[in-house]
């Protein structure tokens, strides 16, 4: 860190990531399930970040679940994705949450998403709009639709796009970001 600005850049984010043998399996067994536009987000690759940057070496991502978004519109079955996410589970023994983006539009009453991206752009908090995938040359590729200075910089700020600040002062309340992480700055 120089002057306040975290010199951390997504190649180096990339690189944390791919040397992480767990959250390589589980980018792996998300590759295999062949779903359309996919990526992993929130918890998977903001706290992964943290906490490199807070000095933590845990054996794996402390996150409740793993967010695992696609986007299908020919395909919308949000049944689908639940029996999918407990399926995956139980293959794994890590909780799944796996979302097809081409429906959550409702959930913020919007027109609907064009894309994966588009929908993460979305999510509440600047830092938890970040994402990793696997592209098709095999190599790890994040998507940061509002960029990671926030991320990288602890920073946690709500998303412009969001209209409901209860909402935001309920997720940074409840999971307690600034307990586990106290170089943040919300």
């Amino acid at each position: 860190m120089r002057d306040g600005i975290n010199l951390m850049d997504e190649q180096d984010i990339l690189k944390i990531i791919e040397d992480d043998k767990w959250m390589m399996d589980i980018l792996h067994v998300a590759q295999k399930l062949n779903l359309p536009d996919w990526m992993i987000g929130a918890g998977f690759v903001r706290n992964k970040v943290w906490d490199y940057l807070h000095g933590y070496k845990n054996e794996k991502v402390l996150t409740r679940d793993i967010d695992l978004i696609y986007f299908d519109k020919n395909n919308i079955d949000e049944n689908k994705d639940s029996q999918l996410s407990k399926e995956t589970k139980e293959n794994t023994g890590v909780n799944w949450e796996i979302v097809n983006q081409a429906y959550t539009h409702k959930w913020h009453n919007r027109e609907p998403y064009k894309n994966t991206e588009e929908a993460l752009a979305d999510w509440v908090e600047i830092p938890t709009c970040v994402a990793v995938s696997i592209n098709n040359e095999e190599k790890l590729q994040l998507h940061a639709p509002h960029g990671i200075e926030d991320l990288v910089n602890l920073i946690v700020r709500k998303n412009p796009t969001c209209s409901d600040s209860g909402l935001y002062e309920s997720r940074v309340n409840s999971k307690r970001w600034k307990e586990k992480w106290p170089k943040l700055n919300l």
